[in-house]
Parts: structure tokens; sequence; C-alpha cells
């Protein structure tokens, strides 16, 4: 495993506050959080954002929002098919992840993303996609990294990574990692770089200080260091899409 499967720690985390720009359309059964660039409806790149347990919620769309300010359409699908944990259930520990967990392994998810990328390159017309995954959608970026599907991919805090999944991608894979995460571990961030090293493919990790896991997605802003790594992992993967994609 290249990092373990979600535990408690993907369950906790911030709501952050804002206005989503873009908007949800259901395609053939499934709900897409949708959102372009700026006076550009026909973008030739696109962002693929594969979100953790939390699916369509406001944090995810307002990153979503912030890759499209930066040029990329982005396009969140929902990757559970309406069974996303519910953030105030979780909150007020009335969820039992364990009992979902089954529900939502590949046999299920694959299904959804494979019909995100055809939705996305076919009706939408990207040419060149990038993919990103925070916690529960990073499994999904690498094992979608093959030729004719994602070119590129980012994945903040990964979980449920295995190495076979790690060491089969064909596109430059970039991590974001938090010091402090039972996750993907120091010892599991070790073995990962030497997997990636074995892809041949240009790849890059970069550890933060002082963070936890779900950091890049789910951070208490109000927190200077926190928000300010939450906001280099994204400038981190974008430079790498403005490198790669």
């Amino acid at each position: 495993m290249a990092s373990n499967p979600p535990g408690a720690c993907c369950a906790q985390g911030f709501k952050h506050e804002g206005t989503p720009v873009g908007e949800v359309k259901n395609v053939n059964g499934v709900d897409y959080y949708i959102t372009y660039p700026k006076d550009n409806k026909t973008p030739e790149k696109a962002v693929l954002f594969l979100s953790d347990i939390f699916g369509l919620f406001n944090n995810a769309k307002l990153l979503a929002d912030e890759y499209a300010a930066n040029g990329y359409l982005c396009v969140i699908p929902d990757l559970f098919n309406g069974d996303a944990i519910p953030v105030a259930e979780m909150e007020a520990g009335k969820f039992d992840i364990g009992a979902w967990f089954p529900n939502h392994q590949p046999a299920n998810v694959d299904p959804i993303v494979e019909a995100a990328i055809k939705y996305v390159k076919g009706d939408l017309g990207v040419k060149r996609l990038a993919a990103v995954g925070y916690c529960f959608g990073a499994k999904y970026v690498c094992r979608f990294m093959k030729e004719g599907k994602v070119d590129v991919g980012f994945n903040a805090h990964p979980s449920f990574v295995t190495h076979e999944e790690l060491g089969a991608i064909t596109g430059p894979l970039s991590i974001a990692a938090a010091e402090i995460d039972t996750i993907f571990t120091t010892e599991l961030r070790h073995e990962s770089e030497g997997t990636l090293i074995k892809t041949g493919q240009p790849w890059q990790i970069n550890l933060f200080s002082g963070v936890s896991h779900g950091f890049a997605v789910r951070a208490d802003l109000s927190n200077k260091h926190f928000k300010w790594a939450k906001e280099q992992a994204f400038c981190q993967a974008i430079a790498w899409f403005r490198q790669y994609l």
C-alpha cells in the first residue's frame, strides 16, 4: 500500500465560506459541478476534480472555482452517486464510515470516473486533461493516469492508493503531503518515492510542515500557517499543470 485506507482524520476539518460560481448539472444520472474560466466556454484544457468523502460540498466547489480562475475548465463528478458523507452527520458523530466504505470501492467508482472523462473529452471538447485527487479521490487519479485518459495528475494527502496503481501511471504526478498524517505516513511516502522513480515519469512530492491530512481542502483558514499551506498546495498543482498540461 502506497497510502493507507481512509481513517477518522479524513472526516476532520473546517468548512470554508463563499458562494460557488459554477453550476451543478446532471448528465446521464450523475451530478457534476462544472465551472468555466472567465470568458471561455470552449477551453481545450480541463481539470477533473476527484473529491474526498464529502463529494460536492462547498469547499470542493470553491477550490474548483480557483482552478477555473486560473484558466481551466474544472469538473467535479459525484463519485458517490448521491451517497457522499453528509458533513453535518459526520461532525455530530452520527455517521458509520466503516459501513459506508464497502459501497464505494473501485467497482462502484471506476465507472463514474470513466463516464466523467468521456463527458469532458467528448461532450465538452477538451483536448488535454489533468486530474486532481484529494484524499479518497487520489486513488482514482492514479488508476486513470493512462494513455487516452488523464494526462497529468496532482494528489493531496492521498489515501487508499496501492503501489501497483502508483507504479502504473503513464504521466507526470505531483503530490502535496502533510507532515502529520497517519494515512500517507513518512514510511509510505518514502516507499512511494521508490515506486515513482521506477515509473520513469516526472514526479514531485512537496512536504508541508505542521499540517495534517486534509489540509489542502479542509484547512482552518483562520490559522495563518494552515491557510498558507493550503494556498501553496494549490499553487503547486497549478505550476505542475502549466509545466505538463
